[in-house]
């Protein structure tokens, strides 16, 4: 099992979490296809939408990776992204960044948040959800 992180814009993971999939890096599937089923996804929401600067800056959603591959999905007939069927957590509450800043493990991963999607270690996934998962 591995554990990763996706970045999105917080109306876009919100759009995801409502159809039970995973979009990636402007519909690519290769990112995707890294996660296996049974694998964890948390979502990074560096802003509220696409088309503001608003910040959002904190963790939005966490789910577990679904059988399959990636498919592609019609959005509009000049934009066909790829994507990947995922279970999400139903009470979750949004975890600022700034919270997790401190867990040192965090430093060697934050700059990596410009690329969209990368793996992570349990010991993170595991605080990050902890402060997450509303018991």
């Amino acid at each position: 099992m591995k554990y990763w992180i996706g970045v999105a814009s917080e109306d876009h993971v919100g759009i995801g979490v409502s159809g039970g999939f995973a979009q990636l890096c402007h519909g690519k599937g290769a990112p995707l296809n890294r996660m296996k089923e049974g694998d964890w996804l948390i979502y990074y929401a560096p802003k509220k939408s696409l088309n503001t600067q608003v910040p959002s800056q904190r963790f939005v959603a966490i789910g577990q990776i679904l059988a399959g591959d990636a498919y592609p999905f019609e959005m509009a007939p000049d934009f066909i992204p790829f994507r990947k069927n995922v279970a999400y957590v139903e009470r979750v509450k949004p975890l600022p960044l700034t919270v997790v800043s401190d867990f040192p493990l965090w430093q060697e991963y934050r700059a990596r948040l410009r690329f969209g999607h990368f793996e992570i270690p349990e010991e993170l996934f595991t605080f990050i959800s902890s402060l997450m998962i509303k018991k």
